[in-house]
């Protein structure tokens, strides 16, 4: 009890202090300098450059953007003279002023200015306002989705396959770069889920909403350590201006069977606060095909297994958002935000496994109608505040994170023992299992930022998080027409988790060298416990993770860069559970409740050509690397999935990317992403083992501006074969098209995309172990035409709701979130 009234007092004696600071610091500042910005066609110009500058020395004091409506503020000044200067590429720098500042004059209007074009910056180059579909930045690669005519209709899913260096795999596992392990973030904020719960959420988060995507290979340590290959983060849209509006938006299509989908966003600023919400909702059947065939071999005989399942798929997706921002005045505020999701759905899959002593022979057989359903729901409140501590750029920030999810599936297996000519041979098989799940997350974050001088830069901070999780397996059999719990096949599974963590980030700006030096430590508390099994795993470890980053400008047009840092990835909590799931009678997987976390260290040259063309050569290597294990049990005659840690995974990766502008009506972007895995360890089935391949991806991207108001796209990738772990898969390539126009001034809009248009996608897996004989075959409904209508209201002077990250980011990836 003591504790935690000290806690709360130190807390409150944080906040009081920080908002006692702020206000004197609001006290001491009294001048203010206002104007707006044209271009050459004397038009608002947004998001111009405005900084506020020493009359004496010319240092910047502090900065900012223009609205979109090309106005803005500079504020909070105070007494001293200064210069306004005005400054965008591809125009002349615009300097104003002296304006002298003090208790008699403290308010200065600059009115309109207008900027004039720079001839020498602008002799042989178009300007365009409009971002360019892939970005290059220091640290990151941007995806501009927001313009793109492909996010129509599109999941952040299916986006994020067209993305420069990321793979999807059919059960919507993300690579980067030829690398799993990635973390992927909504808004700065982790997702809390497992790949599967993952997959699901990104299914149910729709293109239209989406702003730009972020590719963070190496992230510094100021991230979460989590995520071997790198950070994916999902910016949604935002809207920007004063007073009220939003957009409706509706869309259809077909494939196999009929999609819909429909959302809305609205967003209201006044001057001392800012309401935002969405809503997005989709309906879609689908259709999939699996086949296996396989060799069951022992020492006495063969066993030949040919099965096909066919599932018809009904899932229902929705995404939500919301929440408040107070301006307390211009350097503190306070938030409040919610998000959640809710994905249901059900499956009817018929299977049918022809058995056989010899290939295309059948002795027996079992046919099977498994239908399944399932909920997942979601939901995350936080609580944030930002202060701006003075006019040189100091910073202090916190948030409180509480999540929870839920979920439950049920799925039937009904089946019937067949003998080579079709007949009933035995008494039918039928049994179910339930696993309903809850997982809860506690977090909380700060973070500080102080600029040294006008070269350095100090960034620290602090986060905390506690997850617990309750898992329960219940399998039934029908027996003498009732429905009998099995516990030999039953079982509980609970997990408890706490992470502490701490870092510090130094950044250095020479005249033509950027270093950045971070550490991060982080403290891992677990215990899981198969209450069924009696099984309990207790892990403590400290971990310390640096990070360097240098870039180079060698010349106006020539940049490199060196960056090193040292990442973990924890089992999401799912894998962690020991029970058997079973996918049809003779195909499970289970979970590895001694699954300990992967060690990668990442090292990455870069090397940019006039900021268009991009070369990165990487290399990390991965100690204990957790890899989905595909086996066959020739005791049992089953093929299962399994998560094992092997002992090392040496990655080598080479990416090329290129956009350009090939005439003013016509852009396109290329990326070649070159790599090598792998993989070693010393006994896989009693034997060492050892698997590798160089493989390779490609993305093209081309856009035709046909007028003003229409765009067309077209899009395609190919990946060739390549080996993770213990399977090797097939080449897998596609071409889309996208067609966009607008009418009503911009306000209303219709997109048609056309998914796969030659129906080429198609996912084959062996076995990189000689010994294990399997062949699996899998189609889907990846030809899918839609078509999408947007129509945007209310006023264009709106700020946009403020952009900050949460403390639950890195959890809430490790939760499953559907089916």
């Amino acid at each position: 009890m003591k504790t935690k009234t000290l806690s709360f007092f130190i807390a409150l004696s944080l906040i009081s202090l920080v908002f006692a600071v702020s206000k004197a610091q609001t006290d001491n500042a009294i001048g203010e300098i206002s104007g707006k910005v044209l271009d050459e066609a004397k038009k608002a110009f947004p998001y111009a450059t405005i900084s506020l500058l020493n009359a004496k020395d010319s240092v910047a004091v502090k900065g900012t953007l223009t609205a979109d409506n090309g106005t803005y503020v500079l504020n909070n000044i105070k007494e001293g003279n200064y210069l306004v200067a005005i400054y965008v590429i591809g125009y002349k720098k615009v300097i104003r002023g002296p304006f002298l500042i003090t208790a008699q004059k403290t308010a200065y209007n600059l009115g309109n200015i207008q900027l004039v074009m720079d001839s020498k910056q602008l002799k042989g180059v178009e300007i365009v306002k409009q971002k360019p579909l892939v970005e290059r930045q220091i640290d990151k690669t941007v995806i501009n989705v927001e313009n793109s005519v492909l996010a129509t209709g599109n999941t952040a899913l299916e986006i994020l396959q067209k993305s420069p260096g990321v793979t999807v795999d059919k059960d919507g596992k993300i690579s980067l770069k030829g690398k799993q392990g990635v973390t992927v973030m909504l808004d700065g904020k982790p997702t809390y889920l497992s790949s599967e719960q993952l997959a699901n959420l990104l299914r149910s988060t729709e293109g239209n909403a989406i702003q730009s995507i972020e590719l963070i290979t190496n992230p510094s340590a100021k991230y979460d350590a989590a995520g071997n290959s790198g950070i994916i983060n999902i910016k949604l849209k935002k809207n920007r201006n004063y007073g009220t509006n939003g957009s409706v938006i509706a869309g259809a299509g077909y494939g196999n069977y009929y999609k819909s989908n429909g959302g809305f966003t609205l967003n209201h600023r006044e001057k001392k606060f800012n309401v935002f919400g969405n809503y997005d909702i989709s309906r879609n059947k689908g259709f999939g095909s699996t086949d296996i065939m396989r060799v069951n071999n022992t020492s006495v005989n063969q066993t030949f297994f040919n099965q096909t399942a066919d599932n018809d798929r009904y899932r229902t997706n929705s995404n939500f958002k919301g929440g408040l921002d107070y301006f307390i005045n211009d350097n503190n505020t306070i938030g409040f935000a919610f998000n959640g999701y809710d994905a249901r759905g059900n499956t009817d899959a018929d299977v049918l496994t022809l058995i056989g002593d010899q290939l295309l022979k059948t002795d027996s057989s079992v046919a099977a109608t498994n239908p399944s359903k399932y909920r997942y729901t979601g939901i995350t409140y936080n609580l944030n505040y930002k202060g701006t501590l003075d006019t040189l750029g100091q910073e202090i920030s916190f948030d409180a994170d509480y999540s929870q999810y839920k979920g439950h599936e049920n799925n039937d297996f009904n089946n019937i023992y067949l003998n080579a000519v079709l007949q009933p041979s035995k008494a039918a098989y039928i049994f179910r299992n339930s696993t309903p799940s809850q997982t809860t997350i506690w977090s909380g974050k700060a973070d500080y930022s102080y600029p040294i001088n006008k070269e350095m830069k100090l960034e620290m901070g602090l986060k905390s998080s506690y997850v617990k999780t309750n898992n329960n397996y219940i399998f039934e059999n029908f027996l003498n027409s009732a429905w009998q719990n099995d516990v030999t096949r039953s079982n509980q599974f609970l997990y408890n988790e706490n992470i502490n963590a701490v870092y510090a980030n130094v950044n250095r700006k020479f005249k033509t060298t950027s270093i950045q030096v971070g550490l991060r430590a982080e403290q891992t508390n677990s215990k899981g416990n198969s209450i069924t099994e009696q099984k309990i795993v207790n892990r403590h470890y400290l971990n310390l993770f640096p990070s360097v980053f240098i870039n180079q400008e060698l010349s106006k047009n020539n940049e490199m860069g060196m960056s090193y840092s040292r990442r973990i990835d924890r089992p999401d909590y799912g894998s962690l559970n020991p029970f058997i799931s079973y996918l049809d009678l003779y195909s499970y997987r289970f979970g590895n409740p001694f699954l300990k976390p992967q060690y990668t260290n990442a090292f990455e040259l870069s090397y940019s050509f006039k900021k268009t063309l991009n070369v990165t050569l990487g290399y990390s290597h991965t100690k204990d690397v957790i890899s989905d294990v595909l086996l066959t049990d020739t005791a049992k005659k089953t093929i299962f999935i399994s998560n094992q840690n092997l002992a090392t995974q040496d990655s080598y990766n080479l990416n090329m990317s290129y956009p350009l502008a090939i005439t003013k009506w016509w852009s396109t972007t290329n990326n070649l992403n070159t790599f090598y895995n792998k993989f070693k360890t010393p006994n896989l089935l009693g034997v060492p083992f050892e698997s590798g391949k160089l493989a390779f991806n490609f993305n093209s991207n081309q856009t035709i501006k046909l007028n003003s108001n229409t765009n067309f796209e077209m899009s395609g990738y190919y990946q060739s074969k390549q080996v993770y772990g213990t399977i090797m898969i097939a080449p897998q390539y596609s071409i889309d098209l996208g067609l966009s126009k607008n009418f009503l001034d911009k306000k209303l809009n219709l997109k048609f995309a056309a998914n796969d248009v030659f129906n080429m996608q198609r996912a084959k897996i062996t076995s990189a172990i000689p010994s294990q004989k399997y062949v699996v075959r899998e189609t889907w409904e990846s030809q899918v035409f839609r078509l999408t209508c947007t129509y945007r209201f209310g006023s264009n002077e709106i700020k946009a709701a403020r952009e900050h990250s949460g403390s639950a980011d890195a959890e809430s990836k490790r939760v499953k979130s559907g089916g």
